[in-house]
């Protein structure tokens, strides 16, 4: 390992870069651009992910929300176009019947004015059970989510998004255990969450009161206005889509063939496409940067056979001096090593920049297209040894054919 350290070792190979400024410089740069491309493709892709997990962070992966809407075809004496009702019967009937379920969760769902002294807005008014909170979760900021004992007694209490308070609060003012009013009925908060980048309430926000509470100032009676179903893992929710929609049709008397009766939108199913699309696009981020890598090694590969050629007089007075084989091999395999390694810190350092400013520019705000895009340094750690080791492989192929050359043949050559 001296020879490492030794200044001498290191001139001549500053010699040897310096007499082929040009090449080395061009092949510096193919290397570079396959880990900068490398580095910054895998940023983006994770920027991707991170955004995709801050939309739909807050709600069970394996989800389907279904609704009903009008038949399309006749079916058992009723007439196209029937209005059908879900029922709550319908949610404890399809956790019952359809294997894999983890949660049933019944909701409703109006506009409505809601006023606090002088400051008032319409916003999305939701009916809902505590198990809401399982399936979409809720990042509380203070007070807390509805129970069951408000379910029980039809507490009249409501829990708001932050952007309720926004409109109807002053600034700095405590929220909790005052009242709002919504439709000339008042209701205590008890809770603030903080909004989710998906909001089911719409831009106004959301404020959610318990189900019973919502059934008897609405007189809703036992319907609801939609599920979140929620499957237990392993389970296909595509599979558990399908089967709850057929359980409906039979319930509703509804053609099995009628594909308009009731709407879904199988959130599980939409994350997994996505999923699968960022594996297929690392893994072509992963091919395509390491085919560069690799062209780029090649390419240092052939100018240090130039090189060799180049410096066939030199070798073969070294080796006339008494130089040994390994002594020139391990020169050319250590210069092998440099250009590649300074190509792949070069690459990097441009690739961790250029995330940098993406993420300052389209990675900031509510609407940001790539959220946090960052490589994990277990990654950069595994390019940098594939490039040592491409490095250290391609000096081989010049090096043995340095130490190939007989002193009295370079000796003679012109």
């Amino acid at each position: 390992m001296k020879f490492i350290f030794d200044p001498d070792t290191w001139q001549e190979i500053y010699e040897s870069i310096r007499k082929n400024k040009m090449r080395a410089a061009i092949t510096i740069i193919g290397v570079m651009w396959g880990i900068f491309l490398l580095i910054v493709l895998l940023g983006a892709a994770r920027g991707m992910k991170n955004n995709f997990n801050k939309l739909f962070g807050n709600f069970a992966t394996n989800s389907v929300f279904v609704w009903a809407q009008s038949t399309s075809m006749p079916f058992k004496g009723f007439q196209e176009g029937k209005n059908i009702r879900l029922k709550l019967s319908d949610a404890d009937y399809i956790m019952s019947e359809i294997e894999g379920l983890e949660f049933v969760v019944p909701r409703h769902q109006r506009q409505s004015q809601a006023t606090n002294n002088f400051k008032t807005g319409t916003f999305g008014i939701f009916g809902d059970y505590p198990e809401l909170d399982l399936v979409e979760k809720k990042e509380l900021l203070s007070g807390r989510w509805i129970n069951d004992n408000d379910i029980n007694e039809k507490k009249k209490i409501c829990v708001i998004e932050e952007e309720i308070y926004k409109q109807l609060f002053d600034k700095d003012e405590d929220p909790i255990g005052q009242y709002i009013k919504i439709n000339d009925v008042n209701y205590n908060v008890v809770g603030m969450y903080k909004q989710g980048q998906l909001r089911m309430g719409g831009p106004q926000g959301a404020i959610h009161i318990p189900f019973t509470t919502f059934q008897q100032v609405y007189n809703t009676g036992n319907t609801m206005g939609w599920m979140m179903i929620t499957g237990k893992p392993g389970f296909d929710i595509k599979q558990i889509e399908a089967d709850v929609k057929l359980l409906l049709k039979n319930l509703h008397k509804v053609h099995p063939k009628d594909n308009r009766a009731f709407g879904s939108f199988n959130l599980g199913n939409e994350i997994k496409k996505f999923t699968g699309f960022l594996s297929g696009m690392q893994f072509l981020t992963w091919f395509v940067g390491i085919a560069t890598l690799i062209a780029g090694v090649f390419a240092i590969g052939n100018i240090l056979l130039i090189t060799v050629k180049e410096r066939t007089k030199e070798i073969g007075i070294r080796r006339a001096l008494g130089a040994k084989p390994w002594e020139i091999k391990r020169h050319i395999m250590l210069e092998s090593v440099f250009l590649t390694s300074l190509a792949g810190a070069l690459g990097i350092i441009f690739g961790g920049l250029v995330l940098m400013l993406i993420d300052a520019t389209i990675g900031k705000g509510d609407n940001a297209a790539l959220t946090n895009p960052t490589v994990d340094i277990p990654v950069i750690l595994i390019a940098v040894s594939t490039l040592i080791i491409l490095g250290t492989l391609i000096g081989l192929i010049p090096a043995q054919v340095a130490v190939n050359i007989k002193p009295i043949e370079a000796l003679r050559d012109e």
